[in-house]
């Protein structure tokens, strides 16, 4: 099924039934309770920082981990799948040292997402990837100094960037739609919301 058709059957069956989205992905990788070698995988054993709980990074080394989940949710009946990719933006890598590998997250991602979608699909029931793109962990609108107000850990440009950045990687490799998911600050959503306008604005299918 080409992207097109896959986008109209998206919209005939939306506007005949309710679909449903997958769960929480961040509560099935803890129930896999994952050793520390298991978020590095050979690639990141001598990292400098921490990555246990960078459960972005597992779609790089711990694939089959992520697809299990996937075909978890898809048995249980779901229709859309939500890439691993809650916090795979520059801006929460960051903490891990791994911001320069946002997009490389992003496109494996939509990649396990998409083979696992498109396994379980029929020609009676598609299946369709979301691209999850999660609000960052910093806040646009509020100091996170209660001494200095005006203060802000980040730009909307900032935001914009980062959120372009992953939202193109996601969409290149196949996505049917985006999420823009679990919002706590609208000027963020606002960011993200641009970023994919603008993608768009260039010429890309979003």
């Amino acid at each position: 099924m080409t992207p097109e058709d896959r986008s109209a059957a998206l919209a005939e069956a939306a506007a005949r039934r309710i679909l449903v989205l997958d769960g929480a992905m961040g509560t099935m990788i803890q129930a896999q309770r994952l050793s520390p070698d298991a978020y590095r995988g050979a690639r990141f054993a001598d990292h400098p920082f921490d990555l246990v709980g960078n459960n972005d990074l597992l779609v790089l080394t711990a694939p089959s981990v992520i697809r299990g989940i996937h075909d978890a949710f898809l048995a249980a009946g779901a229709d859309i799948l939500s890439t691993n990719t809650f916090n795979a933006n520059r801006i929460s890598q960051a903490d891990y040292g791994l911001e320069d590998l946002s997009a490389e997250m992003n496109r494996a991602a939509a990649r396990i997402a998409r083979e696992a979608a498109d396994a379980a699909s029929t020609p009676g029931r598609p299946r369709w990837v979301a691209g999850a793109i999660g609000p960052t962990n910093r806040t646009a609108s509020i100091s996170p100094d209660v001494n200095d107000p005006g203060f802000r850990a980040v730009t909307f440009d900032d935001l914009a960037a980062a959120y372009g950045e992953a939202a193109r990687a996601l969409v290149e490799e196949g996505v049917d739609l985006l999420l823009v998911e679990t919002v706590f600050d609208t000027l963020n959503a606002k960011a993200a919301l641009f970023a994919i306008d603008s993608l768009r604005d260039e010429g890309l299918a979003v």
